[in-house]
């Protein structure tokens, strides 16, 4: 008669420590989800203050707490406040467009007039107007919102970063001592986790400032209402990829057209076919030599994402997310799929 096998103490201790653990994982977890995007930022300013850390410390032989206050408080100044007064703007211009939904719907109707009297097609229909305004809202709102509630991760993204600063050997030993991967791949995850971090949270927020920047003097130079906001608006439409700033100058152009404004209307659209359009060429190549290549579907995916999970750091978080998720899966194939021989 057989007997039924027993279960060995050591391996129900061990299933039951580790279902605790991941019981512990995911309450603590659920709880602190709202700072991902902290935990992101300062694993981001960690990347881009690293060097500059280095070189203060063993090279200038600064003392590791002077050396990371200096750095923090230029970070602080060069990047946070930027973005601080770009949430400001967004929030008091905007806000007012959508509690007050009808300036919209008449803006896109003067448009849609314009179209039709030029090229006698109705592009734009009534029944679209109102599901994109929809949408519209349904973008910003949250945006707005998470604007709004950004000083909590600011706070807990600096303290982080000091943390990380000023224990930066410590914590850099450690990962590489208890990364789940093989010896080989752990220096290759942390270098390709660092290209991703520079590609995704550096280059794309500098060619938003850029292009933002040109549209701004470009919208100034022609006589466009609010061009600080459009500006903006403009550098934030830069990271979809294909329709990037078109999707914002070129509505721009049209209603300086619809407007009767022809001289400012045609001085908008080769503002932004030449300056805007070129310096997307020149710019992007440029930092893609230096800081690496993103591709279109990585941005449009993690935009995508990263509104729905971080709101306005999510354009540049949810790239960063499709980045690394990509880079486990082929560290995964690398250790378990692919055939070494």
């Amino acid at each position: 008669m057989n007997t039924l096998q027993k279960i060995p103490a050591n391996k129900i201790r061990q299933i039951l420590f580790l279902t605790t653990l991941l019981s512990f994982a995911v309450l603590l977890f659920w709880q602190t989800a709202f700072l991902i995007s902290a935990f992101l930022g300062a694993v981001a300013l960690y990347m881009v203050l690293r060097l500059p850390m280095y070189k203060l410390v063993y090279e200038k032989k600064w003392k590791k707490w002077a050396a990371a206050t200096l750095l923090m408080s230029i970070s602080f100044v060069v990047i946070v406040l930027p973005f601080a007064w770009i949430g400001y703007i967004l929030v008091d211009k905007i806000s007012p467009y959508f509690n007050q939904p009808q300036i919209i719907i008449a803006t896109f109707e003067k448009i849609q007039n314009y179209i039709n009297q030029k090229i006698g097609r109705d592009l734009i229909s009534q029944i679209n107007i109102s599901k994109f305004t929809e949408h519209i809202s349904d973008f910003v709102t949250p945006l707005i919102s998470s604007i709004a509630n950004a000083s909590l991760n600011i706070v807990f993204a600096y303290f982080l970063l000091w943390f990380l600063l000023t224990k930066s050997s410590e914590v850099e030993i450690w990962l590489k001592k208890n990364l789940p991967f093989l010896p080989e791949n752990r220096s290759k995850v942390l270098a390709e986790v660092k290209e991703s971090v520079m590609s995704n949270a550096v280059g794309l927020p500098i060619m938003g400032a850029i292009q933002g920047l040109l549209a701004m003097l470009g919208y100034w130079i022609f006589g466009v209402e609010n061009p600080v906001l459009w500006g903006i608006v403009t550098g934030i439409c830069s990271f979809i990829p294909f329709v990037g700033t078109m999707a914002a100058w070129i509505p721009i152009a049209i209603l300086s057209f619809a407007n009767g404004d022809i001289n400012n209307g045609l001085g908008v659209t080769f503002w932004g076919l030449i300056v805007i359009g070129m310096s997307d060429n020149i710019f992007r190549l440029l930092i893609q030599k230096k800081l690496g290549d993103i591709h279109p579907l990585i941005t449009v995916f993690g935009v995508v994402v990263g509104l729905n999970l971080f709101g306005f750091l999510g354009l540049i978080f949810g790239p960063l997310l499709i980045s690394l998720f990509l880079l486990l899966v082929r560290i995964y194939l690398s250790e378990f799929v692919e055939d070494k021989t």
